[in-house]
């Protein structure tokens, strides 16, 4: 089993990493860090108790180290983990800027450890949905595609690594993240990207909105989040020279952990009781237009993924590579924005 500890036990922490390192057989839940709190003691008793990120790293029983905490603290604490030889796990936004995401995968590679990047969002349902459309070939040459992340949140949060004037908070770095991963999962590197990163709400301190046009050769590709939307709308929507597939950001594992449910490596989330997706294509010559279900996703997958990786010489499920990519896609965006200029990126 391998030993594993978390830097923190936030909502990330409590929702996205603990319960999946605790039920999956190949991982030992050794250490989590609660700097003040003893919230992890009723869930997780077997877990020791620390009271210090310093400390959870320097342990020489900890073999995987989950760095949970805020983005701005991610290359600090990453790069001390890595340099104790410990395999390294980074939440989302990996790090802050290119030059320490690059860094990070060079001592990475120095050091012979496993680095990955816990882009959770490519076990989703509804992402599967498409991919699985894509993979069929059912739309044609895709022409045009809509990405959204959008929240109905017209209020501060109070979370200031998030919503403050530090380097890396705001939408862009925080859902941006998400969803450029997920385009250029599904479409490679683009050519060129204008970005349009604004702060609509009330004394903001940091973008809450952002709108990015991907350029590839044939194909445009359009990424938006904002935090004012109460009535959600298709999260996915691509266009091809047969059909169109419209589908909804439907995915139910959040609400699920939310719900204390515990996660399995068999599928543990609930089915979509109605349809959240629409086909309307050309098949065998004739048209079609039909309603389609997602399958439930599982993040589960992203931590079996790692457990093969280090056990089995499997692929990492998120190289830091892929993740450097997606910040060089955010640089060029907040330059776009200021500037009023597309950027090239080959």
């Amino acid at each position: 089993m391998i030993k594993t500890g978390i830097l923190s036990y936030g909502m990330s922490g409590k929702l996205f990493h603990a319960p999946f390192i605790e039920s999956h057989p190949g991982f030992e839940l050794t250490a989590i860090v609660e700097r003040s709190k003893n919230e992890s003691r009723e869930k997780y008793p077997g877990a020791k108790l620390v009271r210090s990120v310093e400390e959870l790293i320097a342990d020489p029983a900890i073999e995987l180290v989950v760095v949970n905490t805020p983005v701005q603290t991610h290359f600090e604490f990453a790069k001390k983990s890595i340099e104790l030889g410990k395999h390294t796990i980074v939440e989302k936004p990996f790090t802050v800027t290119l030059a320490e995401g690059e860094e990070l995968f060079a001592l990475a590679e120095q050091h012979k450890v496993l680095l990955s990047v816990y882009q959770n969002r490519r076990y989703d349902g509804d992402y599967h949905a498409v991919k699985n459309i894509l993979a069929l070939d059912l739309l044609g040459d895709i022409k045009e595609v809509e990405i959204r992340f959008d929240r109905y949140r017209p209020e501060h949060s109070g979370k200031m690594h998030k919503e403050s004037d530090l380097p890396g908070s705001g939408t862009l770095y925080d859902l941006g993240s998400h969803i450029i991963d997920q385009a250029l999962q599904l479409f490679g590197w683009p050519d060129a990207v204008f970005g349009d990163v604004w702060a609509m709400k009330e004394n903001a301190q940091t973008d809450d909105y952002f709108e990015l046009l991907l350029y590839y050769d044939g194909l445009r590709v359009r990424l938006k989040a904002s935090s004012i939307v109460r009535e959600s709308y298709y999260g996915y929507i691509l266009h091809g020279t047969k059909g169109s597939f419209l589908q909804h950001r439907s995915d139910l594992q959040e609400q699920q952990l939310l719900k204390g449910v515990i996660p399995t490596i068999e599928p543990w989330c609930k089915p979509q009781e109605e349809s959240d997706g629409i086909l309307h294509t050309e098949v065998n010559e004739g048209v079609i237009r039909k309603t389609t279900f997602s399958t439930p996703g599982n993040y589960m997958g992203y931590y079996n993924d790692i457990h093969q990786a280090l056990l089995n010489n499997g692929p990492n499920p998120v190289p830091a590579t892929d993740s450097i990519k997606g910040i060089r896609i955010i640089q060029a965006a907040m330059e776009s924005s200021a500037e009023g200029k597309r950027i090239n990126l080959k």
